[in-house]
């Protein structure tokens, strides 16, 4: 993470925090210039594309120079505090105004390439801020032909002709092939530069006949738009979660075909039994909810129905089966939506699910959800129904293969024993993969829900 400026310096840098991810934004500074700092102590807390995150120093010594100001986004690897560890010793200083895109001292130099040891995450790459982009040509790291040239295209430099391959993933090469069509003619509409199927396909239709094509009529200039008035709109940028969550919905959506299912039932009796659960003393010390209820239904239909728990491999072209459920819970924060989940929730107990619910549900609200609570999800449960609304139709977490929608619990005329009662009634909607799981699959697993719902006592029959 550190490397020598001198004997005395010590450069800490961006380190990923992240497991794979490439920036991180300074959203605020703990330290100045001359204030002393310990090894172990907290100096910033930034956001990335996953969660908030506090950096802790990994040496003593007194603050130089804080090489970025809060708010900007900084690339993985780039130097963001110096630290001056021999304070009083004689030493010439490291320029404080220096740019992080500037060449690294000798010292630094002769570190190997490659990511490095961290104190946080999985290591650092040479990278530069984004707030500072490089001018003209620049190296770009040792990695893949496909990394190396979305990372220099970041960076601000066109990328190396040597890593100039196509971008495609490996079913598209290969229908590619069939077709005898060469990649590095086709221009991509993929996200990142990838080709896609479509592109492939678009680069086999014949051509438009010369004679065919119309002579364009003559338009008339745009009239231009009025000016905007002051105070009439408000423009929010759109980065850290905002920004991986509108990405994560956007490829799931037309990535994986999605199937909704509806069911109304009359929850009046899981209700009973919450009020009940509130009173015994094995829960004595956890939050009791329907939400915690719901969650223990979904975990006993899918191990009626383990099939339900899988995700599609597109470049294996696999399904993989997962003997194991990571629970997640969508939570709205101030930060933006976040999905955490719980570990290995099927092995757990009512009284133990209910504690990993309420810490899971109270630390998103707080910010402090880390990278990895959110990492190896399986299937997830959004509760729409705290909003006051009856249901919605649910987009699929990238990764899993389906996600139950919570409705508002509202007290509703019921045919309950022949007889037309004020009931407790509520809807659920179950999304799934239909890559995966087919209509039966998903019918039946939506159908155990409902009825453990609405007879409670199948937990223990079923479960």
């Amino acid at each position: 993470m550190t490397a020598d400026t001198s004997a005395r310096y010590r450069e800490f840098k961006m380190p990923d925090v992240g497991e794979g991810l490439t920036e991180a934004e300074i959203l605020k500074w703990y330290v100045q210039p001359g204030d002393t700092v310990v090894d172990g102590q907290v100096v910033c807390e930034v956001e990335t594309a996953k969660a908030a995150v506090e950096l802790p120093i990994p040496y003593d010594g007194v603050v130089h120079a804080l090489r970025f100001d809060e708010g900007t986004t900084v690339d993985v690897g780039a130097s963001i505090i110096t630290v001056d560890v021999a304070p009083g010793t004689p030493s010439q200083a490291p320029a404080a105004a220096a740019p992080a895109t500037e060449p690294e001292p000798e010292a630094e130099a002769a570190e190997p390439k490659g990511r490095q040891p961290v104190l946080v995450g999985y290591g650092v790459s040479e990278a530069s801020t984004k707030r500072r982009p490089r001018r003209g040509a620049a190296a770009v790291p040792e990695q893949g032909a496909a990394t190396a040239a979305i990372q220099a295209e970041m960076n601000g430099v066109p990328a190396p002709a040597a890593l100039s391959r196509p971008l495609a993933k490996p079913p598209v090469r290969k229908l590619a092939k069939d077709l005898g069509v060469d990649l590095a003619t086709i221009t991509p509409t993929g996200p990142d530069g990838i080709i896609t199927r479509e592109d492939v396909h678009a680069a086999t239709a014949p051509a438009p006949s010369p004679q065919a094509v119309p002579v364009a009529e003559p338009v008339p200039a745009p009239v231009a738009a009025a000016p905007a008035v002051a105070g009439r709109e408000t423009r929010i940028p759109v980065k850290g979660v905002r920004k991986a969550t509108a990405a994560a919905m956007v490829g799931s959506a037309f990535t994986a075909p999605h199937v909704t299912e509806f069911v109304t039932v009359d929850v009046t009796r899981t209700m009973r039994l919450v009020e009940e659960l509130k009173s015994d003393k094995d829960m004595a010390g956890v939050r009791v909810n329907p939400l915690l209820l719901v969650a223990k239904a979904l975990l006993v239909a899918i191990k009626r129905h383990p099939d339900v728990n899988a995700t599609w491999d597109e470049a294996a072209q696999e399904i993989v089966l997962k003997h194991y459920v990571n629970l997640g819970i969508a939570a709205a924060t101030p930060r933006g939506l976040l999905v955490p989940n719980i570990k290995d929730a099927h092995d757990k107990t009512l009284p133990q699910l209910a504690e990993s619910l309420g810490e899971l549900v109270s630390t998103a609200r707080e910010g402090k959800t880390t990278p990895a609570a959110m990492q190896g999800g399986t299937v997830t449960i959004t509760n729409v129904g705290v909003f006051g609304v009856d249901t919605g139709t649910p987009i699929l977490n990238p990764g899993e293969s389906a996600i139950l929608a919570v409705g508002a619990i509202k007290l509703q005329p019921w045919v309950h024993k022949g007889k037309v009662k004020p009931r407790q009634v509520t809807t659920l909607a179950l999304s799934f993969d239909h890559r995966l799981v087919d209509g039966e699959l998903g019918s039946k697993v939506l159908a155990d829900i409902a009825a453990i719902l609405e007879q409670p006592k199948r937990l223990i029959t079923w479960g």
